[in-house]
């Protein structure tokens, strides 16, 4: 017995309660949805691009951990040009703000900046909140690469391309098929594509849903935010389009 998993044409299964589960050897594998732990085993989610309000028009991610459980959300944001993108929050299960992620605006590599979320409604002040990392696309040099982590206070200048990346983003992000490194080249997490059924008749599931697998002692919440924002840098691969006569 597997468990069912959303048809890419009904947004509204979110808004219904019904959930979005791994595979059953996934589900091998349940631990705390946002923080980091001493479980030694790897945490997997479902990762689904769709805003759990479930409305017409409204854009985001609903992540479900091993048991089903929503663990992570980001609602209602929208497509418009980064200059007025304004602030994606990043929120856990039950709706409490975590992340905050702001685009820079002046950036020639499509650069965002992730802070402490504040409790405080209406507070989206910059220069009040703790900056924890910035990310942005990687220069044209470095091609195996798609994007770079800059971890506030493990730099001693505010000039990145001087520095090395405390974390890189390995491979194509919009296949589905990319890892996210540390500086060192140790493996965090990595993106695959969502496949479900029965061993003898899997399927691959379109792009909107994939998995996403979170090394132990790795902070969770951190790794979604890197997800939510290579959503917005990245562009999706070329498609050569055939023509019959």
């Amino acid at each position: 017995m597997h468990h069912p998993v959303p048809p890419r044409s009904s947004p509204s299964n979110i808004a219904t309660g019904k959930r979005v589960h791994p595979s059953d050897a996934d589900a091998l594998h349940h631990s705390c949805p946002a923080a980091a732990d001493d479980d030694p085993k790897p945490a997997l989610y479902t990762v689904w691009k769709r805003s759990s309000m479930g409305f017409q028009g409204t854009d985001g991610f609903s992540v479900y951990d091993a048991a089903g459980a929503l663990a992570f959300r980001l609602d209602n944001y929208s497509r418009r040009r980064k200059l007025f993108a304004g602030e994606l929050l990043l929120m856990d299960g039950q709706g409490a703000p975590l992340l905050a992620l702001r685009p820079q605006i002046l950036s020639m590599r499509d650069q965002w900046n992730c802070y402490r979320a504040s409790e405080e409604a209406g507070d989206k002040s910059s220069s009040r909140r703790q900056h924890l990392f910035s990310m942005r696309k990687c220069s044209l040099v470095k091609r195996n690469d798609e994007a770079e982590v800059h971890i506030s206070g493990c730099t001693t200048s505010s000039d990145h391309d001087s520095q090395a990346p405390s974390f890189r983003v390995q491979g194509s992000f919009w296949r589905r098929s990319c890892k996210i490194l540390k500086g060192n080249g140790e493996e965090v997490a990595r993106i695959t594509r969502k496949k479900a059924g029965a061993v003898s008749e899997t399927v691959t599931l379109g792009e909107d849903v994939f998995s996403l697998t979170i090394m132990p002692n790795v902070d969770r919440s951190m790794i979604m935010a890197f997800v939510v924002i290579l959503d917005r840098i990245c562009q999706k691969p070329y498609k050569l389009l055939m023509c019959s006569s």
